[in-house]
């Protein structure tokens, strides 16, 4: 038998559901679903110390399963010391089941871990039906060991669906037990 991630399986057996009654959807291929995740962490200090990047594509290969790969810069940037081409961050897509695992232990373990953690932001939409947040800290994963961690940095992450709207992205997300503040509008 193969191995199918929890949260997949939630994804078909409850949230499917719950989203076509909420929505009125006539088909099951109205649902929207999670395309991929990207996350991805700037390095700016990765200018004057090239550690900073192979630590960070490490750790971002730690704390997604997935290798990681540098980014670079697209321009020069004089004030910054910046040439073309140099590396400034490092990023992963997830899809398939690498993405569900991403998706159960960002939500079950690593943001609970948040010191003073009150819900995330529900502004980070982009009219389209894709959401996008920010971590401060690498730390809250449990795969990273916090004596072995140089710097401390924060990542982005970003939750591309197929929802055409962000009401339908939100309540997408919420099924799938992220975290939203509760703001009453």
């Amino acid at each position: 038998m193969e191995y199918t991630p929890r949260l997949k399986d939630k994804y078909r057996d409850e949230i499917v559901p719950a989203l076509r009654k909420h929505f009125n959807y006539k088909s099951i291929m109205q649902v929207p679903r999670l395309q991929k995740i990207s996350i991805n962490q700037g390095l700016g200090e990765a200018i004057t110390d090239k550690k900073l990047i192979d630590n960070g594509i490490d750790e971002m290969t730690k704390i997604t399963g997935q290798r990681a790969v540098q980014t670079r810069s697209k321009k020069d940037i004089s004030n910054f010391k910046l040439r073309k081409g140099m590396p400034v961050g490092v990023r992963v897509t997830l899809r398939g089941n690498q993405m569900y695992e991403f998706l159960d232990r960002l939500v079950s373990v690593a943001i609970p871990r948040v010191r003073d953690f009150r819900g995330i932001s529900d502004k980070g939409f982009d009219g389209r039906g894709n959401y996008s947040f920010g971590i401060t800290e690498q730390i809250i994963f449990p795969e990273i060991n916090i004596d072995q961690v140089n710097k401390i940095n924060g990542m982005d992450i970003t939750f591309v669906t197929t929802a055409p709207t962000d009401k339908e992205c939100l309540q997408l997300l919420k099924e799938f037990g992220l975290p939203f503040k509760n703001q009453n509008k």
